[in-house]
């Protein structure tokens, strides 16, 4: 079984300011997780709520608390844009009110690894020249590794 490599660090001054990247284990199986990542009443306890439905082109909202200090209304619109059952989901998130440039495109990867899965998140999108969307990128980068990491985990532990 192989495994996407974690991101190394490079030289100072090197780092991919426009992704996020994120690994992580969670010993559960694939279709566990698939479920976490794919039911709305799911994601709406680890995430946020939506109105998801796993079909490509779909538009979907999620709601969540305003961040004016990153241009964020508190209403993202979002989009399937592909998915391979059990394995890859990946979505484009804009902000809904249209007066911030956010344009990002999360993917979640899922390879089996022993009992288990790791999980793969890419974020991608952040303009490195904005400074509203840098800020954006540390809290949610911050966000994924910590808070959003640990209630996904605590959502596929109660299924």
């Amino acid at each position: 079984m192989t495994s996407a490599p974690e991101p190394t660090a490079g030289p100072p001054g090197s780092e991919d300011l426009t992704t996020v990247r994120v690994a992580q284990f969670l010993p559960h199986p694939p279709a566990k997780v698939w479920r976490a990542l794919t039911e709305p009443d799911l994601i709406a306890q680890w995430l946020m709520p939506c109105d998801f439905r796993l079909e490509v082109g779909h538009r979907y909202t999620m709601t969540s608390t305003p961040r004016p200090n990153t241009g964020f209304s508190g209403t993202t619109a979002a989009e399937v844009l592909a998915f391979e059952p059990g394995r890859m989901l990946r979505v484009r998130w804009q902000d809904a009110s249209g007066t911030n440039a956010a344009d990002w495109t999360i993917t979640w990867t899922l390879e089996p690894e022993g009992r288990g899965t790791r999980l793969f998140l890419v974020h991608e999108g952040f303009d490195p020249d904005d400074a509203m969307q840098m800020t954006a990128r540390n809290i949610m980068g911050n966000g994924w590794r910590t808070y959003v990491m640990d209630a996904l985990t605590g959502v596929v532990e109660r299924l």
